[in-house]
């Protein structure tokens, strides 16, 4: 059965001599992976482009009720990247998120809200106006909403962690700063210490495994931290 649907690209591995697999987060769907026959032939058949992390695409696939992997009918990109292959600032921060996101959902993950929230996070990414700075953060915070362990409110991020950090003196300004992200998103003009940053940034990653069990630490977390 052929269904449409859009999707957001988080991973291929090489398979057999030019072909890939490929992990997709799509709308309709879930996450799925496809096999895709010939994407890694030389010349113009060569697909590989298409599915480079965090690629959106318009995709028919062939659905199937058994697990397992899937078929791809048609892909096109329909929102090329700008920004985020050019920039390294901005590269690192994908590749951040694209190994959280690859981390936080199992095969068959289903959850059109989170997409939604991803597509709109990529974009904004991408955008030659965009504030990288404040970016992680937002995006920690936001994610955790949109995975359902987020607190009531800006406090809750620290109160309801193991994992305890900030100084005495520190929380005040941490908590101001975490409200101040909460209410203007990607777009916040906000302001805190490099070093305070960091340690947020870090204690978000943990808060995010501590209800995910992300695992093993992040690859691309240090050298986000070195960037921040």
């Amino acid at each position: 059965m052929l269904r449409k649907t859009q999707g957001i690209v988080l991973s291929y591995i090489k398979y057999k001599d030019s072909s890939i697999i490929v992990r997709i987060f799509t709308r309709e769907l879930g996450l799925k992976g496809y096999v895709v026959h010939g994407a890694r032939s030389g010349g113009k058949a060569s697909k590989i482009a298409l599915f480079q992390p965090l690629t959106l695409l318009d995709l028919v696939v062939y659905e199937k009720e058994a697990r397992g992997l899937q078929r791809i009918s048609e892909a096109k990109i329909y929102s090329p990247q700008r920004r985020i292959p050019f920039d390294m600032h901005c590269t690192s921060i994908a590749l951040f998120v694209t190994e959280l996101i690859s981390r936080s959902m199992v095969d068959g993950y289903h959850n059109e809200e989170l997409f939604d929230f991803l597509e709109q996070s990529i974009l904004t990414l991408d955008h030659p106006e965009c504030t990288l700075i404040h970016f992680p953060i937002v995006f920690l915070l936001e994610n955790a909403k949109h995975l359902g362990f987020a607190p009531d409110e800006a406090k809750g991020f620290l109160e309801e962690s193991i994992h305890h950090p900030f100084e005495k003196e520190e929380i005040e300004p941490v908590l101001v700063y975490i409200e101040e992200l909460l209410r203007t998103g990607f777009h916040a003009s906000a302001s805190l210490p490099l070093f305070l940053r960091r340690k947020l940034l870090d204690h978000l990653v943990a808060f995010h495994s501590q209800h995910l069990d992300l695992g093993s630490p992040l690859k691309s977390l240090p050298i986000l931290r070195q960037l921040a």
